[in-house]
């Protein structure tokens, strides 16, 4: 169980670490200009910002290339065997940015979403909230390396992510809150 929690966390990280991330340093002008569809609501809302992004895919791509660099020093974690981004014809910084980028586009699709609905920005969506980037993270990656994703994503690792992110969401977001970078804590 350990073992599949540690390396479902490893793979993961790159797609992890950039919503916290843009929220951090997100803020500037707003990647859909502040523009409205013809339902006369915002395309993604002013939360979702250019600066957001790129920083988000930054330091996704970054956590992904020392995960690398970790694994030319040791290829294991607690005595646990760590999978490359790499392998099966997948380029590594094609994967880690697949990762990176694919979380963020999930997230940015859910907000597409939220705002067709109705929704307005920081309105919770459970399970849905937890779980938009993830979906994206998957798509994308599967896209980039169909078969370097489907021989390191099992069926025990993403059911344990899909059990294990949610409550990583929140508390992530709870800290966020707490130091001010998010608006609500969900």
């Amino acid at each position: 169980m350990i073992e599949i929690l540690i390396v479902a966390v490893w793979l993961m990280l790159p797609a992890y670490i950039p919503s916290p991330l843009a929220a951090v340093f997100g803020g500037g002008p707003p990647i859909d200009g502040g523009r409205n569809l013809s339902d006369g609501r915002r395309i993604l809302g002013d939360g979702k910002t250019y600066r957001g992004l790129f920083a988000g895919i930054i330091f996704g791509m970054l956590a992904g290339l020392l995960q690398m660099y970790y694994l030319t020093v040791n290829k294991t974690l607690f005595s646990v065997e760590l999978p490359s981004f790499a392998g099966y014809g997948a380029n590594s910084t094609v994967v880690i940015f697949a990762l990176a980028f694919g979380s963020l586009f999930g997230d940015m699709f859910m907000s597409f979403f939220k705002r067709r609905l109705g929704l307005k920005r920081g309105a919770p969506m459970p399970i849905i909230d937890q779980l938009d980037f993830v979906f994206g993270a998957w798509l994308f990656t599967y896209v980039a390396a169909p078969s370097w994703f489907i021989a390191n994503f099992t069926v025990s690792v993403v059911i344990t992510l899909l059990i294990l992110t949610p409550i990583l969401h929140l508390i992530t977001n709870v800290v966020g809150y707490l130091i001010g970078v998010k608006n609500e804590p969900w």
